[in-house]
């Protein structure tokens, strides 16, 4: 009875140290982290770059990537976006090496990633894992 006793205990805190795993692991993915750290650059940049010109940048990503690098019309060189990486064509991507979305309206901005699977999903999907980060401006 002691051996049935010792060895349900030992499958019951095997069971639990592998969840506990699961859960830690999907916590602390070093991608997930960059894009966090990632998108708080791009979304001080563009606040930057709307606090010397007005406006934020319009268009693709490859001209919001122009805009931010001081190669716009504007010439407004926005130091936080250096970090950033960008492919051949010239967009900004995400850690999965997938051209983020920018998305405007009025005073906020929204950055997008198609996440780990590199498909844009709607979040009604089961299994989407796109991610977004956003931020409002008080208006002056």
């Amino acid at each position: 009875m002691k051996k049935v006793i010792a060895l349900v205990i030992v499958v019951a805190a095997c069971g639990v140290l592998r969840v506990a795993q699961g859960w830690t692991l999907g916590k602390t993915d070093p991608k997930l982290s960059q894009f966090n750290a990632d998108a708080e650059n791009l979304i001080l940049g563009l606040q930057q770059y709307r606090e010397f010109t007005g406006t934020y940048p319009t268009g693709s990503n490859i001209q919001i990537a122009k805009a931010l690098l001081g190669q716009g019309e504007k010439k407004v060189l926005i130091l936080a976006v250096r970090k950033a990486k960008i492919n051949d064509k010239g967009e900004i991507l995400d850690p999965w090496m997938t051209p983020l979305m920018f998305y405007f309206a009025n005073n906020e901005v929204l950055i997008r990633s198609a996440g780990p699977n590199k498909a844009w999903e709607d979040s009604a999907s089961p299994g989407a894992d796109d991610l977004y980060r956003c931020v409002g401006v008080e208006k002056k």
